[in-house]
């Protein structure tokens, strides 16, 4: 049995070198370099060829690099008995939540407009929010979700959450997933950090920018998926949206041409809210491979019906 690593974007060396420390036993190969397609039964993918996993008849069990697993859950060419996992680790939450108080705290210090004037030379000073005028909206109540939520808490920020079952988080408001609008209209800054799934792609259209509170602002830092292009330029035109972080978009690197360049009132970060690293994610992987040669019960299993 071997464990190969997928990726058509990412050096897998180091993953394959923090596998080998923890044990040196487990025939670990990366894609395309395969020595026999029969041996594969555990697999590590990140936004991996199309149809690739057809080659690997015996394959067993595919975990995503990350939490996310859109990538593997969209590919209807790896069989329904095939199961999935994901990383979750202490670290790619501690990223996640340092990632989204930075964007808050800059939205509300008005940053982004210090940061052009200082290309001009310019000194003017710009009234800020405080901290108990806005409430910060939490689209995703999961693993990511919940620790990020704790952390706005704990820097002193109003934070409610939305998700598709009611979570109980202290200090937070919390709704369910019929109570949307309840949530959106109380919600100033709009935090995204929910599962790409056919329910939530496009869910960041301009009809639920219109329900947010204003002034309202938007935290992107799922999948770019979730988000309607065209209507979050014309909500910034608008004034709908006074501004806008990404941190994930459709296509990857962002083109050059693409229209968020350039503009003022988007802040754009090349997809580097959470990063997986090798020698953390190592552990859970070489603890599910292990599982998988046991036939235990994995870790971070996904519902494939949910598509989380």
């Amino acid at each position: 049995m071997s464990l190969l690593l997928v990726s058509n974007h990412r050096d897998m060396a180091p993953f394959k070198a923090a596998i080998e420390k923890i044990d040196s036993n487990i025939d670990v190969e990366i894609w395309p370099n395969v020595k026999n397609l029969n041996r594969v039964q555990f697999a590590v993918a990140w936004r991996h060829p199309k149809h690739v996993f057809s080659q690997y008849p015996n394959v067993k069990v595919i975990s995503s690099l990350g939490a996310g697993v859109d990538h593997l859950i969209q590919d209807k060419t790896i069989p329904e008995h095939v199961k999935i996992t994901r990383i979750i680790t202490s670290s790619l939450a501690d990223q996640m939540s340092d990632y989204i108080l930075t964007a808050c705290l800059n939205i509300i210090r008005k940053t982004e407009i210090y940061l052009e004037q200082q290309k001009t030379g310019k000194w003017k000073v710009h009234k800020t929010y405080k901290k108990d005028e806005l409430t910060i909206g939490i689209l995703g109540l999961g693993e990511l979700g919940s620790k990020v939520t704790k952390r706005l808490l704990i820097n002193g920020f109003s934070v409610a959450g939305w998700s598709r079952t009611k979570k109980m988080i202290e200090g937070a408001e919390t709704f369910a997933e019929d109570e949307l609008t309840d949530f959106l209209n109380r919600t100033n800054i709009l935090v995204n950090i929910l599962p790409l799934t056919n329910q939530t792609e496009g869910i960041l259209d301009l009809g639920l920018f219109k329900q947010l509170k204003q002034p309202a602002f938007l935290v992107n830092a799922a999948r770019g998926e979730h988000l309607v292009s065209e209507d979050l330029i014309y909500a910034l035109d608008t004034g709908l949206i006074k501004h806008a972080v990404l941190d994930v978009f459709s296509e990857e690197p962002l083109p050059e041409s693409h229209p968020f360049w350039g503009r003022e009132k988007i802040t754009i970060t090349p997809h580097v809210a959470s990063i997986t690293d090798p020698d953390e994610a190592a552990e859970l992987l070489v603890e599910n491979y292990k599982r998988t040669l046991s036939g235990m019960a994995l870790l971070y299993e996904v519902d494939r019906e949910k598509e989380y």
